[in-house]
């Protein structure tokens, strides 16, 4: 095998890519292909899920990049077409600290730069480019731009900035889509002759090398008329609109034998390829719990011998990070250091503390005990500053006139959340578990649900932004998927399907999948529509 797809888009290319990432990692198996990338429009949604499906196909090596868009300008006000403007680039991590630069490099597109789009400026990529690896991009790249607006100048410009930056890293792109769809005209593919043209030329004259990619958006050919139908809905436009925006239904994941035909007369572009595949390291992106340090409060640490010694068997509990083997067997042992010491400390007394406040000053066996067994749980399992810092927010929204729920989901069955005035609800009272929230058996990160009003959930996300930086503190992103009716109804619009055809085909979708017993194992009844 002597060639890779470096140019990939999944469906996290929002509305445009339709590649599943566990059947592309499937599909490129079979090729015998052994890497594939990812270079999602804008973004690194994908990444996660791409990192982690690959830990499945150990033959495969995964690499991590981004097509991002490139412009010479960040200010907003400006209206024209020249500030618009902005180009495509795929950057490839090496190793992790080039992937460490990608992502600097997008965060700063969507935080800084987006206008319409995430840009960066060349600016931005000259700084994070170590380690990264750079492709031209396809037809909206700036020097396919430039080729196609017959800039001579502001394309060996590019090229030789380019160039200077990553150096032997840098590599100009070829990429063609000869339709076969009846009716499609070929005015793109004529188009990407011409500039591919005059890319061997611009690579000879430069000495720079070309790879072959297949700006790939879908897994399967089968599946372009798929993608033909997402576009409609992504451009709002009917099927049969012979004026809206097409692909040519070949940009799916070629066989090394698909593209040697495209690019007869050049088979280095097919083993140059191989040339990137070898330059990127398989490295780790899974960084495990990161959280900031809660910031104790001077007074208290005045006196911290005295209350290290106070809590000294619940700070010996947890404060070696202990990893055992399948067979329960220690492998590792690690001390958590005099910060997470002093964390546990401060999480006690403030625990103890609000126990008096809830519950009375003499507390009662029952709660003595529950109280104990929580912090030595959140203790072994590492996590006092979590619930340090989830505390110290609320309670200052509280103080500032915030209304906030009492509490819900399994962190309603914590004692130490209810003492320290997370939840306002007794789960001692109300014969609530713990093991629900928390459980030493399968460590992962609390899950505390927080009610805040809609003016003050950004009044406290100021104030965490103020408090640890506005560097240290990130939203979630949630994605929505199209539900099966709501599929079926769009793609019936789109296909100018009457309107009694689309609820008959949709009432015949069940709203949740049914689960049946089969041999004796679940499985999921998908009925057949007719």
């Amino acid at each position: 095998m002597s060639f890779v797809h470096l140019h990939v888009h999944t469906q996290y290319s929002i509305l445009d890519g339709l590649s599943d990432i566990k059947k592309l990692f499937a599909r490129a198996q079979e090729l015998g292909m052994p890497g594939i990338a990812i270079t999602d429009h804008g973004n690194m949604y994908g990444v996660k899920d791409f990192h982690d499906i690959s830990a499945k196909f150990p033959d495969i090596k995964p690499i991590i990049g981004c097509e991002v868009y490139v412009t010479r300008h960040y200010d907003h006000k400006l209206k024209d077409n020249e500030h618009k403007r902005y180009y495509h680039l795929i950057l490839l991590a090496k190793n992790y600290e080039g992937y460490r630069n990608l992502m600097k490099i997008v965060s700063i597109g969507h935080i800084e730069g987006m206008y319409y789009k995430p840009r960066v400026s060349h600016e931005v990529i000259e700084k994070y480019h170590d380690n990264l690896i750079c492709c031209s991009a396809c037809l909206a790249g700036e020097i396919p731009q430039g080729i196609v607006a017959g800039d001579e100048k502001a394309v060996d410009e590019a090229i030789q900035w380019h160039k200077r930056v990553f150096g032997d890293d840098y590599y100009l792109e070829v990429m063609m889509h000869k339709t076969r769809v009846p009716g499609l005209p070929l005015d793109l593919y004529e188009t990407q002759k011409e500039y591919c043209a005059e890319i061997f030329k611009l690579a000879e004259k430069h000495g720079v090398k070309v790879v072959a990619t297949n700006d790939v958006h879908f897994v399967r050919k089968e599946d372009g008329p798929v993608h033909d139908r997402l576009i409609c809905l992504t451009t709002n436009a009917n099927i049969d609109d012979p004026n809206r925006l097409r692909y040519t239904q070949e940009e799916y994941l070629k066989s090394e034998e698909e593209m040697a035909e495209i690019f007869p007369d050049h088979p280095e572009v097919l083993s140059n390829t191989m040339e990137v595949f070898n330059k990127v390291e398989r490295y780790e992106i899974n960084r495990g719990h990161v959280l900031p340090k809660f910031r104790i409060d001077k007074s208290f640490l005045e006196n911290i011998d005295y209350y290290l010694d106070k809590y000294s068997d619940i700070i010996d509990n947890g404060k070696y990070e202990i990893r055992k083997d399948h067979d329960g067997n220690v492998i590792e042992k690690s001390y958590r250091g005099d910060e997470f010491c002093r964390s546990v400390a401060f999480l006690c007394h403030l625990a103890y503390k609000g126990a008096r406040d809830r519950y009375g000053d003499t507390l009662t066996e029952e709660q003595q005990e529950r109280l104990h067994f929580e912090l030595m749980t959140i203790s072994f399992m590492g996590f006092p500053d979590y619930f340090l810092i989830v505390q110290d927010f609320i309670n200052w929204g509280r103080r500032n006139g915030v209304s906030i729920g009492p509490g819900r989901g399994s962190a309603a069955g914590s004692c130490v959340a209810y003492c320290l005035g997370i939840t306002n609800l007794d789960p001692i009272r109300y014969d609530l578990l713990f093991e629900r929230f928390l459980n030493p058996e399968r460590i992962s990160m609390p899950d505390i649900d927080v009610d805040f009003d809609d003016e003050g959930r950004f009044r406290v996300i100021q104030y965490v932004q103020e408090h640890y930086g506005a560097d240290h503190v990130s939203h979630v992103v949630t994605f929505g998927t199209m539900a099966a009716k709501l599929a079926v109804k769009d793609v019936a619009r789109i296909s100018n399907l009457p309107i009694p055809e689309s609820n008959r085909l949709t009432k015949m979708i069940l709203d949740r999948p049914v689960v049946v017993k089969e041999n004796g194992v679940d499985v999921e009844y998908k009925p057949t529509l007719a």
